[in-house]
């Protein structure tokens, strides 16, 4: 197998920040990592010289509806391969792929279109695994989510997802409705996480999630409860339980739409830097023009930089890529570089349980590297060793 060498680059690991760092890369791990006088580079091995770029872990998304023009909900190996081509381009190696609230036959289908995609491979970011986000949500948090199809998880539904645990990573649901605890344990117990989101709840709702097994918060502020009143008394929604309960975990949209910067901050100041990870939520419009597009069966109209509902009343999700998310953190919110690319790598890899494998490049881990400029356009996304994207212009072949 041939060895690649990346070298003189500017590489990031958790620790140390490297100038003229060099990556070895063998049979798609990482075999070693460090400064040029501290690297034994093998003979014929595959040499490039990154020239000073960044290279850094490949990002993790734990939560991408679409891009390219396919969604998850489209249920084929095609769509799939589309997506993990076109969010490699923005220097994702992994990523989870989400379903809206459907019908539990479309769901079925697209859970086994990524079972596919998992078995066959695709030819860009890897696919760990799917993230049922909805319909087990609140219709008052609905967000783009079509209210027809919201509601309460059933016996008989539960038990078909239970025949799914080998593609089912993650779930996103209101711990507060009907059935919505019970829900929990079940699925927990079996090794899914489970998240609050699109939820209602109050704090009191959210310590009992808690007990029940959930352990993340999904897009914290978009379709998450902020200080209730009912009945002129105020209780704290999921955001305020987030900040209080150090257990868990938030995922935010860091595409400077859906959060301004100082909420970005806030968030992070409260939850710190390692229980934060950043998603994309991207829907299938992301690397492609403004317009009008299909989020699963709902219309959302791209422009702005956005996905709207076709009232402007909320989002539909965002058009970003990760590289997008790391400039926004960096030249935005005032985070390190080194600070906004863990928000994008190892700290997902730990929210998931993957960081023994992925998230750092550290001899050992899966070689999952990503190399970008500085202005944080991706030159070059490589999955477990293998190059997915190249940005010929930028990058040119040596």
């Amino acid at each position: 197998m041939e060895i690649l060498v990346l070298e003189n680059g500017y590489v990031i690991t958790p620790y140390r920040m490297i100038k003229n760092g060099v990556v070895v890369i063998e049979n798609g791990k990482i075999r070693s990592v460090g400064g040029k006088d501290e690297v034994e580079i093998p003979a014929n091995s595959w040499r490039i010289d990154v020239k000073g770029n960044i290279v850094a872990p490949g990002f993790i998304d734990i939560h991408v509806h679409g891009g390219g023009g396919a969604d998850t909900m489209d249920a084929t190996y095609e769509a799939l391969n589309t997506i993990s081509i076109t969010h490699a381009q923005g220097g994702t190696t992994a990523l989870i792929p989400a379903t809206v609230s459907a019908p539990l036959e479309n769901m079925v289908n697209a859970i086994n279109a990524v079972r596919e995609a998992m078995s066959k491979g695709v030819k860009g970011a890897k696919i760990l695994g799917i993230h049922i986000e909805g319909p087990y949500i609140s219709v008052e948090q609905k967000g783009a989510h079509d209210e027809r199809f919201i509601r309460s998880p059933s016996k008989e539904e539960v038990e078909e997802l239970l025949k799914h645990l080998d593609v089912i990573r993650i779930i996103t649901a209101a711990p507060e409705i009907k059935g919505g605890l019970e829900f929990g344990r079940t699925m927990s117990s079996k090794g899914v996480l489970m998240s609050i989101g699109h939820s209602n709840a109050t704090i009191y709702d959210v310590l009992k999630a808690v007990e029940a097994g959930y352990k993340h918060v999904t897009h914290i502020y978009s379709g998450c409860s902020i200080v209730r009143r009912i009945r002129a008394y105020r209780y704290p929604g999921v955001v305020e339980a987030a900040y209080l309960i150090d257990d868990l975990t938030v995922e935010m949209i860091a595409d400077g739409k859906h959060l301004p910067p100082y909420l970005m901050k806030l968030v992070l100041k409260n939850k710190g830097l390692d229980k934060v990870c950043i998603v994309t939520d991207a829907m299938r419009a992301a690397g492609l023009p403004p317009g009008k597009y299909k989020l699963g069966p709902i219309e959302a109209i791209v422009d702005e930089g956005v996905a709207w509902l076709p009232d402007r009343s909320a989002f539909a999700g965002s058009v970003a890529k990760m590289n997008t998310m790391i400039k926004v953190l960096v030249n935005d919110v005032g985070l390190t570089l080194q600070d906004a690319i863990r928000l994008a790598s190892i700290n997902p890899a730990k929210i998931i349980g993957i960081n023994d494998s992925k998230g750092s490049l550290a001899p050992g881990k899966d070689a999952d590297v990503v190399i970008m400029d500085r202005e944080f356009n991706i030159l070059m996304t490589v999955v477990e060793g293998r190059i997915v994207y190249r940005n010929k212009e930028l990058f040119p072949e040596e």
